[in-house]
């Protein structure tokens, strides 16, 4: 099956890579980035809509059909915002995005970069657990084909990106040790890639995506 991938957030670290790695894969027909700018990358699979509003999509609706893959990799901090607009960041976003699709794309699969510590009870002290865990679950209640839930903790990322966060090249040194430590807890940016490719290509027997499966679904 080749697939046909829309892919939010590549104006950041992690989508950014996912679409480097989509646009590289030849499992990958077309890729499609939505944008509130211009990404600045060129590519004769790459299609990109810059759109302002992401709680209102109605206007580019018919340009978001004929697409069998979403690799959802919008999000925010919870650092430094209160509660009500994370959750209208985190959930409300998500879900007018996603049911958008659902109704357009028929057998779409959603992969939704969530996070490691995600709280599927939707009762614990995090608040930002709490609403990453509403969004899973409410995802997997619609009607696509197949959601997976991807819950990366420590992402490497990898060189020629724009969008990788400052900070961490004064820590990647610690990434071959966690890896060695807690291997759960640890992924670099091409293996979180590679298996958001790999769920939607040859399915995968959960539907939330601990680091452990990363790594496993990652591997050719």
């Amino acid at each position: 099956m080749k697939i046909r991938a829309i892919i939010t957030g590549v104006t950041g670290m992690v989508g950014e890579g996912v679409m480097h790695v989509c646009l590289k894969n030849p499992a990958v027909d077309a890729v499609l980035v939505i944008n509130r700018k211009p990404c600045g990358v060129t590519h004769p699979k790459l299609t990109e809509i810059i759109h302002q509003d992401f709680y209102d999509v109605s206007a580019i609706e018919k340009q978001l059909t004929g697409y069998n893959a979403c690799y959802f990799c919008l999000g925010v901090t919870s650092v430094g915002i209160s509660e009500e607009q994370y959750y209208k960041l985190t959930y409300t976003l998500t879900m007018n995005i996603a049911q958008t699709l659902t109704k357009l794309n028929t057998g779409m699969t959603f992969c939704y970069v969530s996070g490691a510590g995600t709280d599927s009870s939707e009762k614990g002290r995090l608040a930002w657990a709490r609403v990453k865990g509403k969004t899973e679950n409410d995802l997997m209640k619609l009607s696509f084909r197949k959601v997976y839930a991807f819950r990366p903790g420590f992402i490497k990322s990898f060189k020629g990106l724009k969008n990788t966060h400052k900070f961490y090249k004064y820590i990647s040194w610690l990434f071959p040790i966690g890896r060695a430590v807690y291997p759960n807890g640890f992924c670099t940016l091409e293996e979180l890639s590679k298996a958001m490719i790999h769920a939607v290509s040859r399915g995968y027997h959960k539907n939330i995506i601990e680091g452990k499966d990363i790594i496993i679904l990652a591997k050719e």
